[in-house]
């Protein structure tokens, strides 16, 4: 048996267990958001790119506590983008973990693009040219050149989304509270530990736990990135 100290509670497993959850489809969900906003601040020039920029990077400046508000007010139940998706589409973000990864998805947005983005630039536009010399339409040419180019800095942007959201506490707290079992996430639970009289144990063990996954997301962020590289430069 584990020693006392490491002896997790069940509300200590099902918040690490809702993080994970909520981490994993926050990144899902910002991934494809994160190629398109990468790839159209990369490679066109338009009016209002620059205002674009700063929206996508405004989550990184703004207080958390902000952008959880902001979120509150426009996906809440009786917000003027939540009140239509409970009414015509039965979604509701607010007070549920769906909106702790909603509220972590827009947090880590930023950083997934800036690294997809600056992939995306790196790639020569020569092998797109001679893809497209060779009748490859645009949207083939990205799917089969571009995309796996930048296959590398897309994984790395993931997985900074994913280590942002494990991390999220400001927004989400603000957006769906820290409800047991539905929303409260290890560092809400880390909060509410450190508020507790006598719960210095079960703080350090959701403190290494954190440390732990955190480690292990980077760690296999560089595996994937060496690897999708290597690939990369195999195939051509």
């Amino acid at each position: 048996m584990l020693p006392v100290a490491f002896a997790f509670s069940s509300e200590e497993v099902e918040a690490i267990l809702l993080t994970l959850k909520v981490a994993s489809v926050a990144t899902l969900a910002a991934l494809p958001i994160g190629i398109a906003l990468g790839w159209l601040l990369a490679r066109k020039r338009f009016p209002g790119r620059a205002l674009l920029d700063g929206l996508v990077h405004l989550p990184l400046v703004l207080p958390p506590v902000v952008t959880g508000y902001l979120l509150l007010a426009a996906f809440g139940r009786q917000g003027w983008i939540g009140a239509w998706l409970a009414d015509h589409l039965g979604i509701v973000f607010s007070f549920r973990w769906t909106g702790a990864a909603l509220a972590s998805a827009v947090m880590g947005l930023p950083l997934m693009v800036r690294a997809i983005r600056l992939a995306i630039e790196s790639v020569d536009r020569r092998y797109e040219h001679a893809a497209a010399t060779l009748g490859s339409s645009p949207v083939v040419t990205f799917f089969s050149v571009t995309l796996p180019l930048a296959a590398p800095g897309i994984v790395a942007g993931a997985v900074l989304c994913f280590a942002k959201a494990l991390g999220e506490f400001g927004a989400t707290i603000t957006f769906v509270s820290a409800i047991p079992g539905e929303t409260q996430t290890l560092a809400a639970a880390l909060y509410a530990l450190t508020q507790t009289p006598g719960a210095d144990a079960a703080a350090w063990r959701l403190t290494l736990v954190a440390i732990a996954v955190s480690i292990v997301a980077l760690m296999a962020s560089e595996w994937l990135a060496r690897r999708v590289a290597w690939q990369v430069r195999g195939g051509l």
